[in-house]
């Protein structure tokens, strides 16, 4: 194909050395910003990162989405090619090390950050290959969201009316290149704050509320791992009391919902509801609650526009092509809910948010050259 390998690895390089850590993304975005716009597209930066200041503690300038349209010089429809410009911790001073056999780790004290350098790479290489081959094209549209490995927030904040593609690919899947996730489930995060009453224990203990008590016994009546055929409900987090001699008066839980059907997703939230309700109201506390959809479930269809168009370019390259739920989340939970059909596509990243994670010389190519070729189709 037309991939530059030595160039692509470069820009592999380069990607990884900037930090870029969750809500930390400037330099990204400064470097992204310019290479988008030295390749002739039209660049656009909304303001997430002013948005996301209340969950992110950031106080400084903070970096928003990045949008890039270029335009068609054929006609077909518009397809939006994604990769998140954020990395998880431990993500400072990242070093892609390069091994003779064709393995890219990093040197062990942090991750490699190829989630999702991997992705932003390819996009730039098959922009630039577009470019300097004049190849034909449909209108292009690049989103390069920030603070997506927190839940997706980045993209929950694109400006949605600024993109015309109804078809995308998003560059954040791991295995093997032709592997993609046509699925990915709803996410609730929940908190759950009990409130009894204060009473010295060795004293008055019947004048107080064991906040502890209503806690334990509404968790016993609540189901936890596969609820489901299709989903999984945690409760991860439990915190209160003061002191070994005191009834305690608040005890704090948090946890999180994932389905992939959204009814399901609210059913079990109705199902956590009604247990310590039920419980509080038995004990005489109040029990207080707060949930937050980081973002809907969502399903492509293997015979949709955007899965047969992928479908097609696996084959022409050779690529065997695999659909494959998952059951994390990504950018493309948000685009699937302004009705932009899209798959999560493997781009070379395994072992994710490990100091272990590694890609290939081979699958980086590889991939760059996929998305080429969904590029001009």
């Amino acid at each position: 194909m037309m991939i530059d390998k030595e160039r692509l690895l470069e820009q592999f390089r380069t990607l990884v050395s900037i930090d870029s850590e969750s809500f930390h993304e400037n330099a990204m975005r400064d470097y992204l910003k310019k290479k988008l716009q030295d390749l002739g597209l039209e660049v656009f930066e909304d303001n997430a990162g002013e948005q996301l200041k209340p969950v992110s503690g950031r106080t400084g300038e903070t970096a928003g989405n990045l949008y890039g349209y270029l335009k068609g010089s054929k006609a077909g429809e518009p397809v939006l090619f994604a990769s998140h410009m954020d990395t998880v911790k431990p993500g400072n001073g990242k070093k892609a090390v390069f091994h003779e056999d064709g393995l890219i780790t990093s040197d062990g004290t942090t991750v490699l950050g190829a989630d999702d350098a991997a992705g932003l790479a390819e996009i730039l290489e098959m922009l630039t290959v577009i470019q300097e081959q004049h190849l034909s094209h449909p209108d292009l549209e690049i989103i390069f969201p920030v603070a997506e490995e927190p839940y997706a927030r980045g993209s929950a904040y694109l400006d949605y009316e600024r993109i015309h593609a109804r078809m995308a690919y998003v560059l954040d899947d791991s295995g093997p290149i032709g592997l993609c996730a046509p699925a990915a489930p709803a996410i609730i995060q929940f908190t759950i704050d009990v409130k009894g009453r204060a009473a010295h224990a060795g004293f008055n203990p019947e004048t107080g509320i064991n906040a502890i008590a209503i806690m334990a016994k509404a968790v016993s009546e609540i189901p936890q791992g596969h609820v489901d055929e299709v989903s999984t409900l945690n409760l991860g987090m439990i915190s209160g009391g003061t002191a070994k001699n005191i009834v305690p008066d608040a005890v704090h839980l948090e946890g999180e919902i994932r389905s992939m059907d959204n009814a399901r997703a609210e059913h079990w939230k109705n199902v956590i509801v009604s247990a310590f309700d039920k419980v509080s109201e038995e004990y005489s506390g109040k029990t207080a609650y707060s949930f937050q959809e980081m973002f809907p479930a969502y399903r492509t269809k293997e015979d949709e526009a955007v899965s047969l168009r992928y479908k097609a370019a696996c084959e022409r390259l050779g690529i065997p092509c695999r659909f494959e739920d998952t059951f994390g989340g990504s950018d493309n939970n948000h685009l699937a809910e302004h009705d932009i059909r899209g798959l999560v596509i493997a781009c070379g990243m395994n072992n994710c948010h490990t100091t272990q994670e590694w890609t290939r010389t081979d699958d980086l190519v590889k991939a760059a050259e996929l998305i080429l070729e969904l590029a001009i189709e």
